[in-house]
């Protein structure tokens, strides 16, 4: 068999402001691999991507790389890297064998060829029998569930009656949140960017909920009464207008703060005090740190509720590498409609 193309996409140069496809992130098809002769080291493996998944935290390390933070930067020319599913191809691990569909991290290329020492940690996890679609592995099942199942275990302190403001809601953490918020008996105010995501959150989550575009976030925290928990995904404004709103020993759990992913510019709180006069406790968390408590229950619990219907959750797929570039932009700008997936399988 010839080689053939290996397409990727790579981070071309540091953004001001959004990334702009084509020059920010750029689909490349100079590269190619000949899947059958290529030569495997032991340990190795040659993979095909399947689906490939785009999250917010990717613009921050859309950076230059001396600038130190919680993630590594992407390497100016080489491939974005984030988590997937993919089906191993050949194989010289004894672990991993052709067919095999594997979840965890790989480089925004077509082939990859992986590498896991023996004795070590399994860094893919195998993707066995469970009645989901595969895009799922990498939203409710993968990063972004578990982002919103360790984050309400760690720091939300829920109790029945309860009530919580969920920022960004319709993506794929915050839909998940106000599903565990339910389940827990709280009280969920939620807000997204569009009519068409409110009604979503309304008529199949069973939640109230309201356009931060069209509607004063001030006015409707006012009018649902204090909250006691905070699922913050914004930051900013929002999380000022939050501060305002919360009740005595409130919780207010940061897992992102998507507005200034952007903006070269830093917003002066006005109700930052009240974390003092409040009481309140503020808690930011990397999903990472909290794997090794909470992996085992959420595998053994998350992708059944998924399969039977009573956790529901929506994507956004796009086909092929080439729509990469284009899909960051809309996630990050909020014209996505569900968790982005990049779809890259034959069917």
């Amino acid at each position: 068999m010839p080689a053939i193309a290996n397409p990727r996409v790579i981070f071309a140069s540091v953004p001001k402001g959004c990334p702009v496809p084509g020059e920010d992130v750029v689909y490349d098809e100079t590269e190619q691999i000949d899947i059958e002769n290529v030569s495997l080291e032991d340990g190795q493996a040659i993979v095909k991507l399947l689906v490939l998944s785009c999250d917010p935290y990717m613009r921050g390390r859309m950076r230059d790389a001396s600038i130190k933070s919680y993630t590594p930067a992407f390497e100016l020319g080489k491939p974005l890297t984030n988590f997937g599913v993919a089906e191993v191809v050949r194989s010289n691990n004894s672990a991993y064998n052709p067919g095999q569909k594997l979840y965890g991290f790989f480089q925004f290329q077509s082939y990859n060829i992986i590498t896991a020492s023996p004795g070590s940690p399994p860094a893919y996890k195998t993707i066995g029998d469970e009645d989901i679609p595969v895009t799922a592995w990498v939203g409710a099942a993968g990063m972004p569930g578990k982002t919103a199942v360790y984050g309400m275990k760690a720091y939300s302190k829920a109790k029945k009656g309860e009530k919580i403001f969920v920022t960004s809601a319709y993506g794929p953490v915050g839909q998940l949140v106000c599903q565990i918020a339910k389940r827990e008996g709280l009280d969920v105010l939620a807000s997204a960017g569009s009519d068409k995501k409110v009604e979503w959150l309304r008529k199949e989550l069973g939640v109230t909920a309201f356009n931060y575009k069209t509607e004063s976030t001030v006015e409707q925290l006012q009018k649902f009464g204090p909250i006691d928990i905070y699922w913050d995904a914004v930051g900013g404004e929002v999380f000022d207008a939050a501060l305002g709103a919360m009740n005595k020993g409130g919780r207010a759990i940061e897992c992102g703060m998507i507005s200034g992913y952007n903006s070269s510019s830093t917003y002066v709180f006005k109700n930052i005090m009240r974390i003092v006069s409040q009481e309140l406790s503020v808690n930011g968390f990397i999903v990472s740190s909290h794997e090794a408590a909470y992996v085992k229950e959420f595998y053994e619990n998350v992708p059944k509720t998924l399969a039977t219907g009573e956790i529901k959750f929506e994507e956004d797929v796009y086909k092929g590498l080439k729509t990469v570039p284009q899909a960051i932009v809309d996630m990050l700008k909020g014209d996505n409609d569900g968790k982005v997936v990049i779809s890259l399988a034959d069917n």
